[in-house]
């Protein structure tokens, strides 16, 4: 993340520097030299070779008296693109760094440039395609270079050109519409929000992350993931494994985590992650990190299990899934599908404590509230602490989410701010099996919280999944964010009523409140 734009004041800085050795002592001007060398870093820019054309991504924010909407866009994160010298020669390719450009993680930073993405390329390259009021994620796109196919996408909300949408959810909720009819056993369709830094942490690593947010920069996540390129403005280089599922470094990237939609039509999920510490964290020890591989996963800053509410591991098998034949589901992911998440606080003001994370679903112009939990000793339909408690419990589960300080401090992140990443990936270490099959693979089915959903368990490995399902997409849009209550109401902000041919089946007469 240190390879972009940084001001033009280099030929300013170098005659100061000039003027100053003229006036000082010898060991004084190797001093001056060695500022002069620091500086020079800055003078790497982001890439210049092509524009930077963002798709755009509508966001409706709405009251009690209606809904105002605004064009916004979306970037792609920084680890799927071109990294090269400010030339064209790649400073990684395939899953390996160049040995010559990145012999460390500063020279990396310092040598190398992350390019903007043409309009064309978005979805062409990557598979990004713009729908009907959002966007619609291809997983597989063939390369035009003969190179292999691009896989999944990550992208971003953006309040301007070069800063993420900061959302404040407590005391709010959040809805979107989704269709996830072409998405099999082993993929995962997520929206979600992240504890990232506004500006892609430009502002707050010393200078050393210069390409921010316009570039895709500063991800984080509860999994403290391991494969992010560039963290606080070095290169993951150290320790990097280009022969992992996932090629990964020594360096992982943590922040609190609040997952809204994880899903494929075979299951669906919703969990909040908390975490131990404030924004994002690069870990550098499996402790820290909380590595699985390890033996550490419960020693790190984040919540990596989260309190998960998943209708089919709750016992509810007939509530979300395709409906083809004689097979019933209450929310039929054959077809589009809104979904609402709300965010309680203790005293129904913004201040208050998070105490409850709601769920329920709009189809066919029929509210569907979530599913409840039949598993023996758990209760409710919605994520509280006694749910997370009678869960972990009855699972026999670590309470690691109590232990980073539940939803407490759950909310607490929200209070601060959060990104929307909105993804479409295959899971080279767990297979999607923790969302969707059996997990841990080695476990009986039979026993409470084994079963995830139908998929069987080798329906996820990536290499099975991209040869079955290249095809496979999803598609969000109609994003709204708004007091509780408030985002399925069917005027506009200035109360005026659709005709009959603006009608799409899925907004109500009244405000919602489950």
């Amino acid at each position: 993340f240190a390879q972009a734009g940084c001001p033009d004041t280099i030929s300013a800085t170098t005659k100061l520097v000039g003027e100053l050795a003229t006036k000082m002592s010898t060991a004084s001007t190797v001093a001056v030299g060695l500022l002069s060398c620091c500086l020079a870093v800055c003078a790497q820019r982001a890439g210049r070779l092509q524009a930077e054309e963002k798709p755009a991504m509508p966001l409706c924010t709405c009251t009690a008296s209606g809904c105002s909407c605004e064009e916004l866009s979306v970037t792609l994160d920084a680890n799927w693109r071109w990294v090269h010298d400010g030339q064209g020669t790649n400073c990684y390719k395939g899953s390996e760094w160049s040995p010559d450009l990145c012999p460390d993680p500063d020279t990396c930073a310092e040598n190398c440039h992350l390019e903007g993405i043409t309009a064309d390329e978005y979805q062409n390259t990557y598979g990004v395609d713009s729908s009907r009021g959002g966007l619609t994620l291809n997983f597989l796109t063939e390369s035009k270079t003969g190179e292999a196919p691009n896989a999944g996408s990550r992208l971003y909300l953006m309040e301007s050109e070069d800063t993420y949408k900061v959302f404040k959810l407590k005391n709010r909720e959040f809805t979107l519409t989704v269709d996830v009819s072409r998405l099999p056993c082993g993929l995962n369709g997520a929206v979600y929000f992240v504890e990232m830094a506004a500006d892609g942490g430009k502002s707050s690593k010393n200078g050393a992350n210069s390409a921010g947010a316009m570039y895709g920069a500063g991800y984080c996540d509860a999994q403290c993931p391991h494969d992010i390129k560039f963290i606080d403005g070095r290169a993951n280089t150290e320790g990097w494994n280009s022969t992992a599922p996932t090629p990964i470094g020594n360096y992982g990237s943590c922040c609190a985590e609040m997952d809204i939609w994880e899903a494929n039509s075979r299951a669906t999920a919703f969990t909040p992650h908390p975490c131990n510490i404030t924004g994002s964290y690069l870990c550098d020890s499996s402790d820290l990190c909380g590595d699985t591989a390890a033996g550490k996963r419960y020693a790190g800053v984040c919540d990596k299990d989260g309190c998960d509410f998943n209708p089919f591991r709750m016992g509810n098998e007939t509530f979300y899934g395709r409906q083809v034949g004689s097979k019933h589901f209450s929310v039929n992911t054959k077809k589009e599908l809104t979904v609402v998440t709300q965010f309680i606080t203790s005293d129904g003001t913004d201040k208050g404590d998070l105490v409850d994370i709601r769920r329920f679903y709009v189809q066919d112009g029929q509210v569907i509230p979530n599913s409840n939990s039949t598993i023996k000793g758990v209760t409710g339909n919605s994520i509280t602490e006694t749910f997370c408690d009678q869960a972990k419990d009855a699972f026999g589960d670590v309470n690691d989410f109590a232990a980073k300080g539940g939803m407490k401090a759950m909310g607490e992140a929200l209070d601060r701010g959060m990104v929307l990443a909105m993804s479409l990936w295959d899971d080279g270490e767990a297979h999607m099996l923790w969302l969707d099959s059996v997990y841990p693979e080695d476990a009986d089915p039979s026993t409470p919280g084994v079963l995830r959903g139908p998929c069987s368990p080798s329906s996820g490995k990536p290499k099975n999944v991209r040869e079955t399902y290249p095809h496979a997409s999803v598609t969000y849009r109609d994003l709204k964010i708004g007091e509780i209550g408030t985002t399925l109401q069917s005027k506009d902000s200035d109360g005026e009523e659709d005709d009959e041919f603006g009608g799409d089946g899925r907004r109500l007469q009244q405000p919602v409140l489950l």
